[in-house]
């Protein structure tokens, strides 16, 4: 009985300090005791590393929706897309049905090199077919160290040709259109943030400038960010000397100002950036920066809000920890984070459907309803801005709910208008390539006919999704306008197709309007009432 109570006695002394916030030293203590009782008196055999992991992750959980571990294949994966290149054959393709089809190869790229031909189908690698394979499968036996070898068996038409292709360095692009909309406007269209991202811009920047450009939309619509460096870059390229472009706070790192340290490229002419609720991270950056120096004028829907600052802490054996240490500030002050609850991470991934849900993403008027505690001021014009997380567009784009039918999402959804348009492709591109000589040509000339509509209908059938006729017709300008845009992708390069898909993008008909409209892009400049 004497035992019970004294084993009692403690249970209550440690419940009863449980309350108690560890110091470092103690809650280290804590953490080995427990990883040293499992590791020695589990009842199974245990792997050592799995065990590790899971309570690293689990510590991770804890804390806030961004700092993550990596395992070190899923590090070498993250960082690939930001480091600019990977090593492979050089070939963009597509799978369909089950066969490996190249839309596309990189130009001096090593498949280029040898002979292989957008249309080629990929069958064999080595002794491992191809044929069924899902995406990662095809691009592990495709990718790998520069300089090895590979045999790719090719069939083309009716015929099959062994190539041995060395691989090689392959760019990854952050630029993924540049073109003149009109005669006096650009357009840049970037798809990430990443270590050649600036140099991309200017070399895009002074083909654009030659062509007569004056103005200048950016188009950062579903670019996830990625390095800070990349946009505090390109913010210099349209900023005076001095400017502030963002700042870092943390409770346990020193505070930093990023202050641009020469005179832009690009300080004159109209700037509109466009934005929607899937710009994030850097793409914010340079939002906010752009929209607080008062130097353009940001388009679209509110900004995602991903402003907290990653570190790096690389382990031994190629993992990697990517801890928040720090806070992204706009110029003016705002915080570009949106709020959180540490721990409730599904609350957070929800974030975007709850803006639909409570019309955010449809309506104006959502977007008027903000605190003075949120308001903050331009740093030239005084105009107000708000913080609460993202970057809140100068002129507001509802998001289209009517064009995108169930209909059209099924045949998205199933591949079903990239299988049709590849196909087509295929069967004609000889013809194609004869009759549009140049992009130009194309765009003014070719036309989605009815008959190629009914094909896509027949093609979806065979994919069991019924044709909903109401629905076809609603959706029809809209995939008319995919179709023309992937064909022309495939005969001439990726950026041809934003010249025909931005036909349809109400984000970049705002901004195109905006930015010809000097009256109305100086009245919101200057901060006067928005218009919707």
């Amino acid at each position: 009985m004497k035992r019970i109570l004294i084993y009692l006695f403690v249970l209550a002394a440690t419940i009863g300090s449980a309350a108690k916030t560890l110091t470092i030293a103690e809650a280290d203590k804590k953490l080995r005791l427990a990883e040293q009782i499992i590791l020695n008196y589990y009842v199974d055999e245990l792997d050592n590393d799995e065990v590790v992991t899971e309570a690293i992750r689990s510590m991770l959980s804890t804390l806030d929706p961004h700092s993550a571990y990596t395992d070190p294949k899923e590090t070498e994966e993250l960082t690939k897309p930001l480091e600019g290149k990977f090593s492979g054959i050089g070939v963009a393709f597509n799978l369909i049905s089950d066969s490996v089809y190249v839309v596309s190869t990189v130009a001096g790229g090593p498949s280029e090199r040898v002979g292989i031909q957008a249309g080629d189908r990929i069958i064999m690698a080595g002794d491992s077919s191809l044929v069924g394979r899902d995406r990662t499968a095809v691009m592990g036996f495709l990718r790998g160290d520069k300089g090895s070898k590979v045999d790719l068996k090719i069939r083309r038409g009716k015929e099959d040709i062994i190539f041995r292709v060395t691989r090689d360095d392959i760019p990854i692009h952050s630029v993924d259109a540049a073109y003149m909309a009109d005669p006096t406007t650009g357009y840049i269209r970037i798809s990430r943030f990443a270590e050649d991202t600036a140099n991309e811009v200017l070399e895009a920047l002074v083909k654009l400038d030659k062509k007569g450009m004056k103005n200048l939309i950016i188009d950062l619509q579903d670019n996830t960010g990625g390095y800070l460096g990349s946009a505090y870059e390109l913010a210099e390229i349209f900023l005076h000397k001095g400017d502030p472009v963002v700042s870092t706070k943390g409770s346990r790192v020193k505070p930093m100002n990023y202050d641009t340290q020469r005179d832009g490229l690009m300080t004159e002419g109209r700037l509109v950036i466009l934005v929607n609720q899937f710009s994030a991270s850097a793409s914010e950056i340079l939002a906010g920066a752009i929209q607080d120096n008062d130097r353009g004028l940001i388009v679209g829907r509110r900004t995602f809000g991903k402003g907290l600052v990653q570190r790096p802490f690389p382990m031994p054996d190629g993992s990697m920890i990517r801890l928040t240490t720090a806070r992204y500030y706009t110029p003016s002050g705002r915080c570009i984070q949106k709020p959180y609850t540490k721990g409730r991470r599904d609350d957070y991934d929800h974030d975007i459907i709850d803006r639909f849900n409570n019309g955010e993403l449809t309506n104006a008027d959502s977007l008027r309803e903000m605190p003075d505690s949120l308001r903050f001021s331009t740093l030239r014009n005084k105009r107000a801005v708000y913080g609460g997380g993202g970057i809140q567009p100068d002129l507001f784009v509802p998001l289209d709910t009517v064009s995108r039918t169930d209909y059209y999402r099924d045949l998205v959804a199933k591949g079903v208008i990239n299988q049709y348009t590849l196909s087509y492709v295929d069967n004609n591109r000889a013809e194609l390539k004869k009759k549009y000589k140049n992009e130009d040509k194309f765009l003014k000339s070719f036309e989605v006919t009815d008959d190629m509509i009914e094909q896509l209908v027949a093609r979806g059938e065979q994919d069991s999704i019924v044709c909903n006729r109401e629905q076809l017709a609603i959706s029809l300008p809209t995939i008319k306008c995919v179709v023309k845009g992937l064909i022309m992708r495939d005969i001439f390069d990726d950026s041809s197709y934003y010249r025909v898909a931005n036909q349809i993008s109400d984000i970049f008909n705002r901004g195109f309007e905006l930015i010809n409209n000097k009256e109305e892009y100086e009245r919101l400049l200057s901060g006067q009432q928005q218009t919707h």
